[in-house]
């Protein structure tokens, strides 16, 4: 997918002055890439990172960042998904952030989803495995209790070892298929204890872009 048209249709939402909640992945990557630009052109905004990977390139673009307590709202949070259903609701999470990204999501006043049509599915579920965080102390019985759902799951790994979130926990990845309840489902993975956050994000965005070959299509949420 070519970032750079759906990066300037979303950089055409900022205004001056703006706290921008800057998300991870590729597509949230291309994102902060052109608004280094901006920045170094003069436009001022200050930026929460989802990650620290994505707080270490802001700081090499120049782009000025704060915590939480520094702010009263964000403005408008920017970033990728791994799938949109027709709804907007999304799977998060491929890239390990998806606690940070769902808390920066919660906290901005507009939540808008950079995707190419790859990403778009009839229902969540359908392309890719749902993101859970546990944390480490007793994963092997949140690993249980997601088999009693009827999940099966694995302990994401990189490099041989088991991937750390920044948040110091475990993701355990598990095959769904297409979920015809997700909302239930978000209920009873949330009653885990041990289950830190999910990869799912139901009703939380609220313009998605899609970038087509020729066009960038702007989608968003049903006013019911």
């Amino acid at each position: 997918m070519d970032q750079s048209g759906i990066a300037s249709v979303a950089l055409e939402m900022i205004q001056d002055g703006f706290v921008l909640g800057l998300g991870s992945g590729r597509a949230a990557r291309a994102f902060v890439e052109a608004l280094g630009t901006r920045i170094a052109s003069g436009l001022k905004i200050r930026g929460v990172p989802t990650s620290r990977q994505t707080a270490d390139l802001a700081t090499s673009l120049g782009i000025p960042l704060v915590d939480f307590h520094e702010i009263d709202s964000i403005d408008l949070a920017i970033d990728g998904a791994d799938e949109v259903d027709p709804e907007l609701n999304l799977i998060k999470g491929l890239g390990g952030a998806l606690v940070r990204e769902k808390i920066v999501a919660a906290a901005a006043r507009k939540f808008v989803i950079l995707v190419g049509t790859e990403k778009l599915v009839g229902q969540l579920g359908e392309r890719q495995k749902l993101p859970v965080e546990v944390v480490p102390f007793g994963w092997e019985v949140c690993q249980k209790k997601l088999r009693h759902l009827g999940l099966e799951s694995e302990r994401r790994s990189s490099a041989g070892q088991a991937f750390i979130t920044d948040n110091g926990n475990y993701i355990l990845d598990c095959q769904v298929g297409p979920l015809v309840d997700p909302q239930a489902l978000e209920i009873e993975l949330k009653c885990i204890p041990g289950v830190v956050g999910t990869g799912l994000f139901l009703g939380m965005a609220d313009v998605v872009l899609i970038q087509h070959p020729d066009r960038v299509e702007s989608r968003a949420k049903s006013a019911s």
